[in-house]
């Protein structure tokens, strides 16, 4: 079991809107593992930008994943992409994740045809779960 394992966190809801003068809100909730839910909402400018859509989407679901984590360990984004491969759109993100004295890259990804905003909160999810439930994590090495 990952030293993060038992803050490991579900996906339970998810939220987008678009608004005039090119803004959008994404919200996103995870449920923690004692069944407690942490919601987090973005606004962003996006301009009819779809990376900017789906980088207000991923930054809230760090959002609530930093709420759920506490001082443990703190993400940032540092980037998000939707890229056409194999018929289909991937969404990707890369984040950097510290905790103790340790900075890692992460990356994670969705396919995500139907809906890229929630693709790109998923993609979060995918990298962070696996760093998360990682048996050989160890902040002190």
């Amino acid at each position: 079991m990952g030293l993060f394992a038992a803050q490991r966190v579900k996906f339970s809801s998810f939220e987008f809107a678009r608004f005039h003068k090119g803004r959008c809100r994404a919200s996103v909730g995870l449920e923690q593992p004692d069944g407690v839910l942490v919601e987090e909402s973005v606004e962003a400018f996006a301009a009819a930008e779809t990376t900017s859509e789906l980088r207000c989407s991923a930054q809230a679901t760090l959002e609530a994943l930093s709420k759920t984590m506490g001082d443990a360990c703190s993400f940032e984004l540092l980037g998000v992409k939707a890229i056409k491969a194999f018929d289909t759109t991937v969404i990707i993100v890369a984040l950097t994740v510290r905790y103790g004295e340790q900075v890692r890259r992460l990356v994670g990804s969705y396919l995500a045809e139907e809906n890229p905003e929630k693709g790109a909160a998923l993609a979060v999810l995918n990298a962070t779960n696996r760093f998360l439930d990682n048996p050989d994590l160890d902040p002190s090495s």
